[in-house]
């Protein structure tokens, strides 16, 4: 215990971050987020969830994070999901929304359950796929689009949400968002990297949702959005994000990790996580649980043939992927993760939008901590096949890429890691979002919940653009005078 509890508050924002001080906060003083390009004013929560990236192009990231004592931790255990997520949430919502407004807003966003299944001895996987589009992503986008909303009907505000996605972060913001009053949303995909039904959950919706798909990476599609971002001529539009780059998205994301550790742990004791990672919001929530006070011994992060970090965890030396490769996990075909700018932050260095290192993280502080690995399609395959057959544990690419990456670590680890450690596996997509992979490689086909039922027959409203910025620009000017 006291190890995890040590490395806690050695590493947050540069000490160029403005207002810096020690790593604990009050639960009566708004927080301070700061940019991790260093150029750009400190803004309170509400302030940074409305903007989405910072000036500079930086990402939003607390000045001070807050700590959740292990006694606290240990209440946990009789707390449904919605209770769990109001206490962590609060830490970062102090003197920014009432409790009893936040407990309505947990309470409507996690009206579904978040089953952890076991696999094996104490082997786990964390089914993060009950939600309205059957992805992760509805954890973070609920309850961002209910916060945001609740913030601009306060300050009579509408915004623009502007949106990059490689598969399930568009219809989980385009559902999250559709409909609201005050919020029109544009979603940018790449148009050949996303399944039938995941292109259907976005482009199906109308109303205040509008799809854009191009030929392009995910990575192009990120770089048109930040661009806009930076962009004075778009000011009248009051641009913001719903990507992972929004300090909203990840701050939600910080709890199906403190919920899995309630669930599974019966005294106080480290939990090794293995997530499946893209642009890395999902892990970064998970580090900052930890850096909260969450019992962690490690996290595995397992990408896809898109291996950039791994290199880097190994070598200390960063280069991106250009163009990204385009895997079967395709949510996770990104290049550059615009979050490792927030991971690098949290360990004491800086990296700017572009990947460029100003100055390095400790190395030896994050390896300490962190285990990444990459997985190729075949063996994503395989896992997939060799999971239903071992198990009957159902998954779809990107979770087997997650549980590759757990058997991988198991196996290299051998004697040192001891025969009961307790493990958990995210799988961030329902399987029947991948229907023709996995009836291929297991023979039968996903049956579908009820947020992808009758999705197949309905009427799709998109738009097709070049990846080219002034295209862009000019398609956002005459939609949005």
């Amino acid at each position: 215990m006291g190890s995890v509890k040590n490395k806690i508050g050695r590493y947050g924002p540069s000490p160029q971050a403005k207002g810096r001080t020690d790593q604990t906060t009050s639960m009566h003083k708004p927080l301070q987020f700061y940019s991790t390009n260093l150029k750009a004013e400190n803004l309170r929560f509400h302030e940074a969830l409305l903007k989405g990236q910072a000036p500079d192009k930086g990402l939003y990231m607390p000045v001070n994070i807050p700590q959740i004592l292990p006694e606290e931790i240990a209440e946990f255990r009789e707390k449904e999901y919605w209770e769990i997520a109001y206490h962590v949430t609060r830490r970062f919502l102090a003197e920014e929304i009432s409790d009893d407004e936040l407990k309505t807003i947990v309470r409507d966003a996690y009206d579904y359950e978040v089953p952890l299944e076991q696999v094996y001895e104490r082997k786990y996987i964390m089914r993060l796929d009950r939600g309205p589009t059957a992805s992760f992503k509805d954890f973070a986008a609920r309850m961002m689009g209910r916060l945001m909303q609740h913030y601009l009907k306060a300050g009579n505000r509408r915004l623009l949400i502007l949106t990059a996605t490689s598969g399930d972060t568009g219809s989980a913001v385009a559902n999250a968002f559709y409909g609201l009053d005050n919020i029109d949303i544009v979603v940018l995909f790449p148009r050949d990297e996303v399944t039938d039904r995941q292109r259907k959950q976005m482009t199906t919706l109308g109303k205040n949702v509008k799809v854009l798909a191009l030929d392009a990476k995910f990575d192009n599609c990120q770089a048109l959005v930040k661009q806009a971002f930076a962009d004075p001529l778009l000011d009248y539009l009051g641009l913001s994000s719903a990507n992972s780059i929004n300090i909203g998205r990840l701050v939600p994301q910080i709890v199906y990790y403190f919920y899995a550790n309630a669930k599974l742990s019966s005294a106080w004791e480290q939990i090794v996580f293995s997530v499946p990672s893209g642009n890395f919001g999902d892990m970064m929530g998970g580090v900052l649980a930890m850096k909260m006070g969450l019992p962690v011994k490690k996290f595995i992060i397992a990408t896809n043939e898109n291996n950039e970090f791994p290199n880097y965890l190994i070598s200390g030396k960063y280069n991106k992927i250009e163009p990204s490769r385009n895997c079967i996990s395709s949510a996770m075909n990104v290049g550059h993760p615009s979050n490792l700018a927030r991971l690098v932050a949290l360990y004491g260095g800086i990296m700017d939008e572009k990947g460029l290192l100003l100055r390095a993280a400790d190395m030896e502080q994050m390896r300490n901590e962190l285990w990444s690995v990459s997985i190729t399609d075949e063996e994503t395959r395989k896992t997939i096949g060799e999971a239903w057959d071992r198990w009957k544990l159902l998954l779809e690419p990107h979770g087997s890429v997650g549980w590759a990456g757990l058997l991988r670590y198991i196996r290299e680890q051998g004697d040192q890691l001891a025969a009961n450690q307790l493990c958990v596996s995210l799988e961030t997509a329902h399987p029947a979002k991948f229907p023709d992979e996995i009836q291929k490689i297991t023979g039968i086909e996903p049956a579908l919940p009820p947020s992808l039922q009758g999705i197949d027959n309905k009427p799709e409203y998109l738009s097709e653009l070049p990846n080219n910025y002034t295209d862009f620009r000019s398609w956002l000017i005459s939609n949005y005078k």
